[in-house]
């Protein structure tokens, strides 16, 4: 593609010309990839598919910045890239590309973790990045472990088990053992992730949403609390649960405070 042929020659240009350019290295470059995939995800959850298109440009040239650098080192270039990813696409696509028949979602995921272990003959877990946020570690964890039949049977077991877990927390708060409590804890949240699975919900954006929530409502009592000359950390319980509900409900309803 011509567009393509085009980006790839400013990438050279950049490099060779700009100063900011020529002193980025792989390292340097990290965090502001990480950043600019935030910037995406944002965009996506927002529906702005002006801002998804800038942010697809954005991360477009990161792989060709690391290409262009990698290049320089004679390690590979971006043709080496896309060579890479066709290949992979294909060997793990034979239902597409080869005499494999699939008759469902679960299947198609259950043979491309199995061509995945097949040809690194590691664990399925092996391939989750550890510096994947949490949630998000563990719902991979979970999915990949799934994929090869390694479930809870139905959505009520799931439950019973989060049921479990929270009784078994409480029973470690009651004798006051930290280390325990923060083990119980663990064990409620992993289970707690796996029943958003069986919800079909995102558990990270549920508790995007719900810390929203939490921030918009607490701004507006603070706004409240200063309207009546008081301070938050003067009041008993009583006065900032009245207050707590009436921040609620005027967030719930979007009125300006």
């Amino acid at each position: 593609m011509k567009e393509l042929e085009k980006l790839l020659k400013i990438m050279d240009d950049l490099r060779s010309k700009c100063p900011w350019d020529k002193k980025q290295t792989l390292g340097s470059l990290k965090n502001l990839t990480i950043e600019e995939t935030y910037e995406l995800t944002e965009a996506i959850e927002n529906k702005n598919f002006k801002n998804i298109k800038e942010e697809l440009g954005d991360l477009l040239l990161h792989i060709v910045f690391y290409s262009k650098i990698a290049s320089e080192k004679n390690e590979f270039d971006f043709k080496d890239v896309v060579n890479h990813l066709c290949d992979k696409l294909i060997y793990r696509h034979p239902h597409i590309y080869g005499s494999l028949v699939v008759n469902s979602e679960e299947e198609v995921k259950l043979n491309w973790e199995n061509l995945k272990s097949k040809k690194t003959k590691k664990s399925i877990l092996s391939g989750i990045p550890q510096k994947l946020p949490i949630i998000l570690k563990a719902l991979r964890a979970q999915d990949k472990a799934s994929s090869l039949g390694f479930d809870w049977d139905s959505i009520h077991s799931v439950k019973s088990k989060l049921e479990e877990e929270i009784d078994e927390l409480n029973i470690e708060i009651n004798k006051t053992n930290k280390q325990k409590i923060e083990d119980e804890f663990g064990d409620v949240m992993f289970t707690l992730i796996n029943y958003s699975r069986f919800l079909k919900i995102d558990p990270e954006n549920s508790l995007k949403k719900s810390t929203k929530k939490f921030i918009g409502r607490f701004k507006i009592l603070e706004k409240i609390v200063k309207r009546k000359k008081q301070k938050i950390n003067q009041l008993d319980i009583n006065e900032l649960n009245m207050l707590w509900n009436e921040s609620k409900k005027i967030y719930d309803s979007n009125e300006i405070v």
